[in-house]
C-alpha cells in the first residue's frame, strides 16, 4: 500500500491493540500527533506515530489525512487545564498538556485543512531548559490517576508521564519504559543521581516494568496508582501510604 499520512483532529484518541472498541488501549494520540497509515479497514486504521514510532489501531474518524508529516513542531499546549482551541464553527476543543499545535502562526494552528484559533499562550519547545524546569513540569501531573496507555492529566501511565515531561522540555523519549531504558547513559550510583534522571524498575523476571523521574538522590515522582512523590533508596521505591517497597530499582539513566 502506498504510504499515507494523517493527523489527530480531536483532543485525545485511544490507540488500541486490535481494531475494535473493546480492545486494550495501548496508548493515546493527542491533538496534532502525526501518523503514518499502515493498514485500513472499514472503521479502523493501523497507524505508526511520527513522534515515537508506536503502533496501534485508531478509529479513522478521529484522524484527518495530510499530504506529508512535518515533525518540526515547536509549539505545544502548556502544562495547564484551560488549553482551548476554537474551531471554524465556533465549537471548542480542550487540549491536553504537551499536545502539538501544527502550523502554529498568528494565533492559529491546523489539523490538515481544519483551522483552529489558539485561545492560550503556547509553550515554545526549548531543549536548553534548566533541570529545575523538569520538576515544575512533572509536578503539573501530581495526583493524576494512573491509567494504562494514558498520556494526559486525567489518566497517565508511568512511561507516558516521563515522556510528556521530557517532551515539554524539548527532549524526545520513546513510549514504553522497556524502550526508554535503552536511551541515555548509566548513572552508576543512586547517590550520584541528579534532578531529571530516570530510574527504572524490574519485576521478578528481570523485565523493566516501571520508570520514574528522580527529584534527586532520595525522592522520585512517578505514576503508580496516581502520580506521586515517594522516597527512593538503593533497594527501590518506598510507598509511604502502604509502608512497604513497591518497586525494585534496576538502573538509572541520564538523558540530559
Amino acid at each position: 500500500m502506498e504510504e499515507q499520512s494523517a493527523v489527530c483532529r480531536i483532543a485525545i484518541s485511544p490507540m488500541r491493540g486490535e481494531p475494535n472498541d473493546q480492545s486494550e488501549i495501548v496508548s493515546q494520540l493527542l491533538f496534532g500527533d502525526a501518523v503514518t497509515i499502515l493498514e485500513k479497514t472499514e472503521k479502523w486504521w493501523r497507524i505508526q506515530t511520527a513522534y515515537d514510532d508506536y503502533q496501534g489501531w485508531v478509529d479513522f474518524r478521529q484522524l484527518t489525512p495530510i499530504s506529508s508529516i512535518d515533525q518540526n513542531h515547536h509549539f505545544l499546549a502548556p502544562p495547564a487545564v484551560n488549553n482551548t482551541l476554537i474551531a471554524a464553527d465556533g465549537s471548542k476543543l480542550y487540549l491536553a498538556a504537551s499536545s502539538y499545535l501544527p502550523g502554529y502562526a498568528d494565533g492559529y494552528c491546523f489539523a490538515g485543512a481544519e483551522k483552529f484559533k489558539v485561545d492560550f499562550e503556547p509553550l515554545v519547545v526549548n531543549a536548553q531548559l534548566p533541570r529545575a524546569a523538569l520538576k515544575d513540569l512533572a509536578y503539573f501531573y501530581q495526583n493524576a490517576p494512573y491509567m494504562w496507555g494514558g498520556r494526559t492529566l486525567f489518566g497517565i501511565d508511568c512511561s507516558g508521564f516521563v515522556q510528556a515531561v521530557y517532551k515539554m522540555a524539548g527532549i524526545k523519549l520513546r513510549r514504553d519504559a522497556s524502550q526508554q531504558v535503552e536511551m541515555g547513559t548509566t548513572v552508576d550510583f543512586l547517590s550520584e543521581a541528579q534532578l531529571g534522571d530516570l530510574a527504572f524498575f524490574d519485576n521478578a523476571e528481570g523485565r523493566i516494568t516501571h520508570v520514574g523521574l528522580l527529584l534527586g538522590s532520595n525522592e522520585i515522582i512517578h505514576s503508580s496508582g496516581k502520580v506521586r512523590v515517594d522516597p527512593i533508596d538503593d533497594q527501590g521505591i518506598f510507598n509511604r501510604e502502604l509502608q512497604k517497597y513497591s518497586h525494585q530499582l534496576r538502573i538509572i539513566k541520564r538523558i540530559i
